[in-house]
């Protein structure tokens, strides 16, 4: 047997709304929502009886996902520090690639991102930046050049 794709990235999310707010405005596509709960959800996951809202976005090209996780029962848990510097051990952030980078950043701090330093340019190949969202997780975006 051997690996067909990665499906999706898991993020555990405070507030669902703003979380998708955020992912549209990047230019995802909302695939669709659900809400599980009861044992069975707790045996995959190893958490017990949990109760969780789901949304599913997808890229506009349709090979990415990022799942997001509202988790009412039990309540979610931070982990680590809301602001993890990006050398911290385990997934720092997820990159897209984009077109017009600095309109994408102009857009996505009207809900709440913020540079982790600045803009900066790989030779004549990308422009690249790092944007903390108000949940936390870090979204890396890319310009290819030329």
């Amino acid at each position: 047997m051997t690996l067909r794709r990665m499906d999706n990235v898991l993020i555990v999310v405070e507030d669902m709304e703003a979380a998708k707010a955020l992912f549209r405005e990047l230019g995802m596509e909302l695939e669709g929502e659900t809400q599980v709960e009861g044992p069975w959800v707790g045996d995959v996951i190893g958490l017990g009886d949990v109760r969780a809202d789901i949304a599913m976005l997808r890229t506009p090209d349709g090979h990415g996902r990022v799942e997001l996780t509202k988790f009412h029962r039990p309540e979610a848990v931070r982990a680590e520090p809301r602001d993890a510097p990006t050398n911290a051990l385990g997934i720092r952030r997820i990159m897209f690639a984009v077109e017009g980078l600095d309109d994408v950043v102009a857009r996505l701090r009207r809900h709440g991102a913020e540079l982790v330093n600045e803009i900066a340019q790989y030779e004549d190949h990308y422009r690249l930046c790092f944007m903390r969202t108000p949940e936390g997780f870090i979204l890396g975006l890319a310009e290819q050049l030329g």
